[in-house]
C-alpha cells in the first residue's frame, strides 16, 4: 500500500509534457495547383512538383548510366534504340528531349531542318520500281537516285554497319536498307544512326534496290532527321488497341492504324462522289449561314452562342433547308450544301452533336423522283468503291463478330407502306388514315402498344406511338437499304399532304442494317399552310418543347412570292459512312468526335483542348 501511495504522488509532482510540435502550415501553393510540370502540363502543388523532379532525376541517371554501360559480348551489334524500348513512357520522353535539345543546340544535325527535297511518293516509288523484273534481287538500279520521306515504324539491326527501318507514308511502306559501305560518310554511319527512333519522319536519298529475299528497298547514301518523335510508340505487335486513346489522340491512330486510314480515305471519296454526282445533273453547290436567330429546318435542341458585337444570342444551325428553299423561290431551281449541322442532344453509337449533311431541293420534281435519285445515287457509290460491286459486308455486332448481314444496293429497293406493314405484322385494321390524328386513333394506339409490350414514355402521342411501332415492326426488315413510305401528316408537319390519300403526306425515309439514314418530302410550298403549322410549332414551343421551332417571318414572306413544286431531300453522312465501311460506332467515321473531358484534381480549372480534352 505504502508503495501504491508512493507512485501516485510521483505521478502527481512529475511536470506536464511538453506541447507536440504542430506540422507546418500548409500554403495554398501547396494545396492549389499553382506550379506547372514542364513534362506533362498539368497545374500541381509546389511539393508534388519538387517530388516529381526528385523521382526523375533518379530516373533519368539510371537510364544514363545503363546507355553509358559498355556492352555486353551478346548484345554488341544492338543500337541504344534497342535499350530503350524497356524505359517507362516518362523515362524514354525525358532521355528522348534532352538528347533532341542537345542536337537543336550543336546542329549536328539540325532536328528540324526547313526543307527536304522529295523526288517521288512512296506510292509512286513502288508503282515505279515494284514490278517484277525492274530490279533483280541483291541487285542496286546503279545510277538511279531517289529522294523519299516518311515516318520509320519499325527498326532493325544487324550489326553496326547494317540497318533495316520500314518507311511508312500514304498508307504504304517501302524498306530501308541502310548500309555503311552505301554512306556518303561511313566514318559517321554509327553516329548518324543512333539518332533515329521509331516514330520519327525522315528523308531518305538512295538508290532503289531488292534485297537477296526480293524485298523492295531503298539503299541510301543519306538519311536525314525531319521531324521526331518524342514519345514512345506502341509496340508494333500489339498495336493501338485502346477506343478512348484512338478517339482522343486520332494522330496516334492514323500512325499505327493502317484501317483507320482506309475509313477516312473512303469518307472522302464518298463526300466527293456526291459533288460529282450532283454537279453532273446541273446543281449548284451553295453555303448559307452557320448562326441564326430562329433554329429552323428540323426539330432539335440548338446550341446557342453569342455575337458580341451585336450583343444577340444566336443560335447554330440545327439545318439549312429553309435557306436552300429560298433559293429555289429566287431561281436557283437546282441547290445542294454539304456542311456541319449542330443539335445539342445526346451522344450515342449513331449520334454526334456536330454532324455533316447534305441537303439538296429541286425545282419541278417529287419525293418519287428523289426515291430514284437516291437509289442511283447510293448504288453508283458503292459501284465506285468497290469496283463495280454491289454488295456489301455489315457486321451489326463489331467486325470480330461472326454475325454479319449482306447488303444488296442494287436497284430497286424494296418500298415498306407504314400503315399496310403494320397492320400485316400486327394482324389488325388501323383506322382510316384520314382520321390517324384523332383521341380515338391514340386510344388504339395506346391498346396496340400494351398488347405487344412495345414502351413509349409521355408524352403519349400518336406520332409518338406511331413511331416506337415502326421502330419494332418495320425497321428491322431495313437490312439492305429500303424506304419506308405512306406517312401520317401528324408525323411530317414539313411534308405535302399525299395527292391521293387524305391523312397521309409525301415523304420517305431511307433505312439500312435498321438504321434511317435519308429522309425527303415533296415540299410544302403553300404559306398559309406554312404559317399555321409555324403557330403550332410555336404553341408547343411556348409549353416547354425545347425542340420546337418558331416562326420565320422571312421564309413564309419568301413562300409567299412563290415556291416552285419541289423536292428536297437530307443524308447523314457520317451514318452513311458507318455502313459502307463497316463500322458501329460513329465516332470510328469522325476523325475528332465529341469525348468528355479528362478530368483530374490538376486539369478541372484548366484549359480545354481540342476534342473536348483537357
Amino acid at each position: 500500500m505504502l508503495r501504491l501511495i508512493s507512485l501516485r504522488s510521483s505521478l502527481r509532482l512529475r511536470p506536464p509534457p511538453p506541447p507536440r510540435a504542430l506540422p507546418p502550415r500548409r500554403t495554398m501553393a501547396d494545396v492549389a495547383g499553382t506550379h506547372k510540370d514542364l513534362v506533362t502540363g498539368e497545374m500541381i502543388s509546389k511539393t508534388e512538383l519538387k517530388r516529381r523532379e526528385k523521382a526523375r532525376k533518379i530516373e533519368a541517371a539510371k537510364a544514363e548510366k545503363a546507355a553509358a554501360a559498355p556492352p555486353k559480348p551478346q548484345a554488341a551489334t544492338k543500337s541504344s534504340a534497342v535499350d530503350e524500348e524497356n524505359l517507362s513512357p516518362n523515362q524514354y520522353y525525358e532521355i528522348r528531349s534532352r538528347h533532341i535539345q542537345k542536337l537543336k543546340e550543336t546542329h549536328e544535325p539540325n532536328p528540324y531542318p526547313h526543307k527536304f527535297h522529295v523526288s517521288i511518293a512512296i506510292t509512286e516509288y513502288i508503282e515505279k520500281y515494284g514490278p517484277e523484273g525492274k530490279i533483280a534481287p541483291g541487285q542496286k538500279l546503279e545510277g538511279t537516285t531517289e529522294c523519299l520521306a516518311g515516318r520509320i515504324h519499325n527498326v532493325r539491326a544487324s550489326g553496326q554497319s547494317l540497318r533495316f527501318y520500314d518507311l511508312h507514308g500514304e498508307g504504304v511502306k517501302v524498306q530501308i536498307m541502310a548500309n555503311k559501305q552505301d554512306a556518303k560518310d561511313p566514318e559517321a554511319f554509327v553516329a548518324t544512326h543512333e539518332h533515329f527512333r521509331r516514330g520519327d519522319i525522315v528523308g531518305v536519298i538512295g538508290t532503289p534496290s531488292r534485297t537477296k529475299k526480293g524485298e523492295l528497298s531503298i539503299a541510301p547514301s543519306e538519311m536525314i532527321l525531319l521531324a521526331p518523335n518524342l514519345h514512345q510508340l506502341p509496340s508494333a505487335h500489339f498495336g493501338l488497341k485502346d477506343q478512348e486513346t484512338r478517339y482522343r489522340k486520332r494522330y496516334l491512330d492514323l500512325i499505327m492504324n493502317e484501317d483507320t486510314r482506309r475509313i477516312f480515305v473512303t469518307r472522302s471519296k464518298v463526300i466527293n462522289y456526291i459533288r460529282r454526282f450532283f454537279d453532273n445533273l446541273g446543281f449548284l453547290e451553295v453555303e448559307t449561314p452557320m448562326t441564326s436567330m430562329i433554329a429552323g429546318g428540323a426539330t432539335a435542341k440548338p446550341f446557342v452562342t453569342h455575337h458580341n458585337d451585336l450583343d444577340l444570342d444566336l443560335y447554330l444551325r440545327i439545318a439549312p433547308e429553309l435557306y436552300l428553299k429560298e433559293l429555289v423561290v429566287g431561281g436557283l431551281e437546282r441547290v445542294y450544301e454539304i456542311g456541319r449541322v449542330f443539335r445539342n442532344e445526346g451522344i450515342d453509337l449513331t449520334h454526334n452533336p456536330e454532324f455533316t449533311i447534305c441537303e439538296f431541293y429541286m425545282a419541278y420534281a417529287d419525293m418519287y423522283d428523289i426515291m430514284d435519285l437516291t437509289e442511283a445515287l447510293i448504288e453508283g457509290m458503292v459501284k465506285y468503291l468497290t469496283g463495280g460491286k454491289t454488295t456489301l459486308a455489315y457486321h451489326p455486332e463489331g467486325k470480330a463478330s461472326e454475325k454479319v448481314h449482306q447488303l444488296e444496293f442494287k436497284r430497286p429497293w424494296p418500298r415498306y407502306d407504314m400503315i399496310g406493314t403494320l397492320e400485316e405484322k400486327l394482324g389488325v385494321q388501323f383506322p382510316p388514315s384520314d382520321t390517324l390524328h384523332t383521341d380515338e386513333t391514340n386510344k388504339f394506339l395506346r391498346d396496340l402498344c400494351k398488347k405487344h409490350n412495345v414502351d413509349c414514355s409521355e408524352p403519349r402521342t400518336n406520332a409518338r406511338l406511331l413511331d416506337k411501332l415502326v421502330g419494332e415492326y418495320i425497321e428491322p426488315l431495313c437490312i439492305s437499304p429500303a424506304f419506308i413510305v405512306g406517312h401520317p401528316q401528324v408525323m411530317s408537319p414539313l411534308a405535302k399532304y399525299h395527292r391521293s390519300r387524305p391523312g397521309l403526306c409525301e415523304r420517305f425515309e431511307g433505312f439500312m442494317c435498321g438504321k434511317e439514314f435519308c429522309n425527303a418530302y415533296t415540299e410544302l410550298n403553300d404559306p398559309f399552310e406554312q404559317r399555321l403549322r409555324f403557330e403550332e410549332q410555336l404553341r408547343q414551343k411556348e409549353q416547354g418543347d425545347d425542340e420546337a421551332q418558331g416562326i420565320d417571318e422571312t421564309f413564309v414572306d419568301a413562300l409567299e412570292h412563290g415556291l416552285p413544286p419541289t423536292g428536297g431531300w437530307g443524308i447523314g453522312i457520317d451514318r452513311l459512312v458507318m455502313f459502307l465501311t463497316d463500322s458501329t460506332n460513329i465516332k470510328e467515321v469522325l476523325l475528332f468526335p465529341a469525348m468528355k473531358p479528362i478530368e483530374t484534381a490538376a486539369n478541372t480549372t484548366g484549359a480545354v483542348g481540342p476534342s473536348g480534352q483537357v
